[in-house]
């Protein structure tokens, strides 16, 4: 089968090529799945790259990618065989994953492959796996949002786009979202955002507390850097709030003002997928299934490329510069 792959940390061009390799056998509990279509997010590009100040070294053959949908086409032990044949959405959440789905198939725990109902396309099913399920963790893992002010930081990107719009079906009484330019702004507005902020105005803490209804009105924060915006989120948040945090790549440990989240009495998780309790991600999945099904959910495809275009795709991704998804096409399934 045809796959992309690198065996050493690098620059996409200097290290991605497109290789024959087996086609792999499910194993216990698991589903193979014919992929469609494959789907970067920012975590395949941190683990491609060469982290600052090491030196390349030979790495095992790794194909990326950890979202994707497409067909089970074999069952391993343990998984019902009236699966094969089902399209699907799935999820490859292990850390050490070398074998991911920009490839003709790749192989998925059988809880991590979700059916994918006959209306949504391949290419939205793409779009869904860790950025929506992120979201949903955010937003639903802790304390109720119905009624409630949510703060959805960088609300076009791909998690935020998703958090926005399952706030709204949450419940929540207001979804405030921030991002850096107007045509971001659009994005989040068409989500469902009632307000949207420039996250680089001078006057963000003042223009967040008017769309919130006034000072420490924000009850739920979905945080998507949160060592940038540590401060004005301590500053914003309600007494007995939520700050749910999935990055903090301007600075990986930030200086904590632990005062003033505990006179607030805040919770504040930093949340990972790899990481969410099994029931947690069961139940995201079913619910975003069930909203595919009324087919509720927007989703934001920045560009389809193909397998032999996977260099490109990696540097879109990496440029910062796009908004939504990007898909790397491997099979037309439908």
């Amino acid at each position: 089968m045809r796959a992309a792959v690198y065996d050493s940390k690098g620059a996409a061009r200097d290290v991605l090529r497109i290789v024959d390799r087996p086609v792999p056998e499910p194993g216990p509990n698991e589903v193979r799945v014919r992929i469609a279509v494959s789907g970067l997010n920012p975590t395949d590009i941190k683990a491609r790259k060469l982290p600052p100040g090491q030196t390349a070294t030979r790495i095992p053959l790794t194909t990326p990618h950890r979202d994707g949908a497409g067909i089970i086409d074999k069952v391993g032990p343990g998984v019902a065989a009236d699966r094969i044949g089902e399209r699907v959405w799935a999820s490859l959440l292990d850390r050490s994953m070398t074998f991911g789905t920009a490839a003709d198939f790749a192989l998925a725990p059988a809880h991590l492959a979700w059916r994918l109902p006959d209306g949504t396309s391949f290419a939205e099913g793409a779009c869904i796996p860790i950025p929506a399920l992120t979201a949903y963790c955010a937003l639903f893992r802790d304390e109720p949002i119905k009624g409630k002010t949510v703060l959805v930081h960088g609300g076009a990107g791909a998690v935020g786009f998703y958090a926005v719009q399952l706030a709204r079906w949450g419940g929540a009484s207001k979804v405030i979202a921030t991002v850096s330019r107007e045509e971001q702004a659009a994005k989040a507005r068409s989500a469902g955002a009632g307000a949207v902020i420039d996250y680089k105005s001078p006057d963000v803490l003042r223009l967040i507390e008017d769309a919130a209804g006034g000072p420490n009105a924000v009850h739920h924060i979905v945080e998507v850097n949160f060592g940038a915006n540590v401060a004005l989120d301590a500053a914003l948040i309600a007494k007995n709030g939520t700050l749910a945090a999935y990055g903090s790549d301007a600075e990986a440990n930030p200086r904590i003002p632990f005062s003033a989240f505990m006179q607030k009495d805040v919770l504040i998780r930093a949340a990972i997928l790899y990481e969410t309790p099994r029931d947690l991600i069961a139940r995201a999945a079913t619910d975003i299934t069930s909203l595919l099904e009324k087919k509720v959910l927007q989703h934001q495809i920045a560009a389809q490329l193909s397998l032999d275009e996977i260099v490109d795709a990696h540097e879109k991704q990496e440029s910062g510069q796009t908004i939504g998804k990007i898909l790397v096409d491997i099979a037309k399934l439908d």
